[in-house]
């Protein structure tokens, strides 16, 4: 049955404007006018006035991680209570005493950051968390999601000890009589991860659903996710099948690709011997590129940095792999057909990134690779040059400019900075860039993202940040659409309202290219369609 939409304000994305469009079979058969549109009716089509309302293509989140935010929706919503160490302490405490916990079973929580703390800038560790509790155990995940704090009912559970070996790629900090401090940085995190929490494949699917249901919420209809180690010690082909069995049934409304993290080159070799690749799937679940992660963050100072900290001089940040490693993988997944994108947030580990995918591209030369780096953060006019010269993909997260903004000047020093977030500069040259959250580092709210892009603050106004790299409403709008599909293949079927296209597309209460720029976070999300059905409605559009 045909559904004939009339009377939109329709930002195509990639043809201008239209008023009006047709769908039937979860693809768009017209665009245009209504009377063009009208001319489609058929006696059992439904009409539906759009009221002038907005609508533009489904946004798509080019990188976040779905299973976590599932996950991270049942938990400890700490950016509530991170004003101070003591507010932190007090909201774990409340919600301990608030749920009724079994023995032996964790309380966790994310989103603390200790840069806001206005009594102590300093991590929280286990003698902190005791004063809460000794007999739960309690883990506590920092915002950037690259620190873990656990107390010391924790650290007896995991068998961690002053005698316990560190591991490879990452560190739990100690004291000085080498007794562990309950503080797990990168790699170590899976000491903590592999023995907190096992989900089971039902676990995983009423994850993914409310994390979906949410994304709607925001006008998501398609997400870049990695997923596959948010429990390491969970098999991926359980993952994979929790997506396929709700894609099966109808219930998954947001369209994955999957981000394949495989953390060493025996794990890929493995999944490509299966016959894994980026592609294959459908149009609901599909296998992305590989993700591997190459350094931290820059709030925790793990970012991997050319020089030190400027302020903290004993450090360059952690680098989780070795340039032979880099090396190795980003070759076999690029001649076994996967494309590669890698977490990128200091310079260093960007030049070693660049330079494996140099080579790579040298030794099996590729034109459309699309291999990308994420998160884009501490560049210089090097690596900038160098995104033109090998066609990468930058997957960018506009909104980290609401936090990061307050410390980036502070970590790096004032002229390192100037090469930061170089957005503007990356579109500029001819980069694809594409737009995300992170989730749940950050809410997968994407007009929260378009505005820090176009505007260069922070959300409550700080700023701007190097205000020659602001977007525009357009090029923002366009990073959260056909440059999301681009990264994922997928520019030739989503990312944009086109005849021939799936009929993805998110109905706002505001025309964002008409309201002051520092109001485009109020802009509502009015419904979400997904292949031309509605996954979210607060607008009931009436059905003539």
């Amino acid at each position: 049955m045909r559904k004939i939409y009339t009377n939109g304000n329709i930002y195509t994305v990639t043809n201008g404007n239209a008023e009006a469009f047709v769908e039937e079979e979860g693809k768009f058969i017209y665009v245009g006018n209504s009377e063009g549109a009208l001319s489609y009716k058929q006696e059992d089509s439904e009409i539906i006035d759009l009221q002038n309302k907005f609508v533009t293509a489904g946004f798509n989140d080019s990188h976040m991680h779905v299973v976590e935010f599932g996950d991270y929706l049942e938990i400890m919503h700490m950016g509530d209570f991170t004003g101070s160490l003591k507010e932190l302490k007090d909201g774990i405490r409340k919600f301990i005493n608030e749920k009724d916990f079994k023995e032996n079973e964790w309380a966790r929580g994310r989103g603390w950051n200790n840069d806001y703390f206005t009594d102590e800038n300093r991590f929280p560790n286990r003698y902190d968390l005791d004063e809460v509790s000794t007999t739960c155990p309690i883990c506590i995940i920092r915002a950037c999601g690259h620190i873990c704090v656990v107390n010391s009912k924790g650290l007896e559970l995991l068998g961690i000890t002053k005698d316990s070996p560190q591991v490879e790629g990452g560190v739990f900090d100690v004291d000085e009589n080498g007794e562990p401090l309950g503080i797990f940085r990168e790699n170590a995190l899976e000491l903590v991860y592999s023995k907190a929490l096992t989900p089971d494949k039902e676990s995983f699917k009423k994850m993914i659903h409310e994390a979906c249901r949410a994304l709607n919420s925001y006008g998501v209809t398609s997400a870049q996710t990695d997923d596959f180690v948010a429990f390491p010690q969970v098999d991926y082909e359980v993952l994979i099948a929790a997506y396929q069995e709700l894609e099966k049934k109808g219930k998954l409304t947001v369209k994955i690709n999957q981000q394949a993290q495989l953390v060493n080159i025996e794990d890929l070799k493995g999944f490509i011997g299966k016959g894994y690749k980026t592609g294959v799937g459908n149009d609901y679940f599909k296998i992305g590129p590989l993700k591997l992660i190459g350094d931290g963050s820059l709030g925790a100072r793990t970012a991997y940095m050319t020089q030190p900290y400027n302020d903290d001089d004993s450090t360059c940040g952690i680098p989780i792999y070795t340039q032979e490693q880099l090396d190795e993988m980003v070759e076999y997944a690029h001649k076994n057909g996967m494309h590669v994108v890698i977490h990128c947030i200091g310079d260093k580990i960007m030049y070693m990134v660049v330079e494996a995918m140099e080579k790579a591209l040298k030794k099996y030369p590729k034109e459309d690779h699309r291999h990308g780096i994420v998160h884009c953060q501490i560049t210089t006019k090097e690596l900038l040059d160098k995104f033109k010269e090998l066609k990468l993909h930058a997957y960018i997260q506009s909104i980290f400019l609401d936090y990061d903004i307050n410390i980036v000047e502070d970590r790096i020093g004032k002229e390192r900075a100037k090469y930061t977030y170089n957005f503007k500069t990356l579109m500029d040259s001819g980069v694809i860039t594409s737009n995300g959250s992170d989730c749940p580092v950050e809410l997968p709210n994407v007009m929260n993202g378009v505005q820090c892009a176009v505007t260069r603050k922070t959300l409550d106004g700080k700023g701007p940040f190097l205000s020659e790299q602001a977007l525009s409403v357009e090029e923002a709008i366009k990073s959260y659409t056909i440059m999301g599909a681009y990264g994922s293949f997928e520019e030739k079927t989503k990312g944009s309202i086109e005849v021939g296209k799936v009929c993805d597309f998110v109905v706002l209460g505001q025309n964002p290219f008409e309201v002051e720029k520092d109001k485009l976070k109020d802009i509502e999300i009015l419904a979400t369609y997904l292949d031309g059905k509605c996954v979210f409605d607060i607008f009931n559009i009436e059905i003539n």
